[in-house]
């Protein structure tokens, strides 16, 4: 049932995360999530009771104001995105604190309960609570197709979007609602702490890996839910860890993996890709030096001696090895013990490179 839970709630996450992420709006779900919290305990509060589909109305309501708020006060005001963001997450955090607070005076304990919304409580996740988040979350991936298009190309061109025709407020509103969606039904699982980074990790990894939106929010949606089961199993066979942080975890693993290895925008691809492109420059140098002496000598065919070679390249480490390719690759001749001279092949290439490096100068 948790893995499940869990498993839905990363796809779903991924998916409309991932529009948060390209939009430079990834801690919307963070403010979002805080300001569930006092939605949460209100409804409690005006219905005394904790049905979760009562309760996530009453989150989503809170969420939704609470992402208005931050725009309007960053639209209309001198006060910048990320501070009316910072603002507005703890007003709305404080408000709901204060009213847990209030709730766990009264005689009825009606506060007990309440509270695995701050960190999440996996482990009481019900049938009920697995339809709904089924219930919910498809329906936004349902409405997320239906306007595709409409919000591709608001994403990455807002002023031609309005051009063709279509509404940037009304579209920014429905998007906004989706995050709001995909925060409240996670809430159970990961808490009001940790809910952003359901939102923003899957599709910060999806993103090292592709330059396309559609294989970027489908990459995105797949590690969610790979996380949420990671984390989910993880928790469940190691004993009093809680499920959240667990999938949390595993979505750090992932991050961590894609900003290293993740092909043209990895850590470690781009030290290679750099130390890759030193060697083929000093390649391209050795042969054309090896031209410029051959034709002092008149002929291609004259040797060089390693030790003249070294001399002449003091900062290149293994440069034996460097040779050594070019002999695989028949460009360069090893005569003797310790001498190299030019192939044909390697005259050939030598003279394209100088060629091109007079041409750019």
């Amino acid at each position: 049932m948790v893995a499940l839970g869990s498993s839905l709630l990363g796809l779903v996450s991924g998916l409309l995360g991932s529009f948060a992420f390209l939009r430079r709006q990834s801690l919307l779900g963070d403010a979002v999530s805080h300001a569930a919290l006092p939605g949460i305990a209100l409804a409690y509060l005006l219905t005394r009771d904790k049905s979760p589909l009562i309760l996530l109305i009453g989150a989503a309501m809170a969420g939704w104001l609470a992402s208005y708020l931050v725009t309007h006060i960053a639209s209309h005001s001198r006060v910048k995105y990320d501070a009316a963001l910072g603002l507005v997450l703890s007003v709305f955090f404080g408000i709901g604190l204060m009213v847990l607070s209030f709730l766990q005076k009264q005689p009825d304990s009606g506060q007990a309960g309440l509270d695995r919304f701050l960190f999440g409580q996996a482990s009481a996740m019900s049938a009920d609570d697995i339809t709904t988040i089924s219930i919910i979350g498809g329906l936004s991936v349902i409405a997320l197709l239906l306007l595709w298009k409409e919000i591709k190309i608001f994403i990455f061109d807002e002023g031609f979007a309005g051009v063709i025709g279509y509404s940037a407020n009304k579209i920014d509103k429905i998007l906004t609602s989706l995050i709001v969606v995909a925060v409240v039904v996670g809430l159970q699982i990961a808490g009001v702490v940790l809910m952003s980074a359901m939102l923003v990790a899957p599709a910060a990894a999806a993103r090292q890996w592709t330059n396309g939106l559609k294989p970027m929010v489908l990459l995105a949606g797949f590690l969610g839910m790979l996380s949420g089961l990671a984390g989910s199993t993880v928790s469940g066979l190691v004993p009093r860890l809680p499920t959240g942080p667990a999938i949390v975890i595993c979505l750090s693993f992932a991050v961590a993996v894609s900003l290293l290895f993740a092909p043209g925008r990895g850590l470690v691809w781009n030290l290679f890709a750099r130390w890759r492109n030193r060697q083929s420059l000093r390649r391209e140098t050795i042969l054309i030096d090896l031209l410029e002496m051959a034709r002092g000598h008149d002929s291609i065919e004259h040797g060089h001696s390693l030790a003249v070679l070294k001399l002449m390249y003091p900062e290149i480490r293994g440069l034996r090895g460097l040779l050594a390719d070019l002999e695989k690759e028949g460009y360069v001749v090893k005569k003797g013990s310790s001498e190299w001279a030019l192939t044909p092949a390697g005259a050939e290439k030598a003279a394209a490179f100088a060629e091109r490096i007079e041409a750019k100068q």
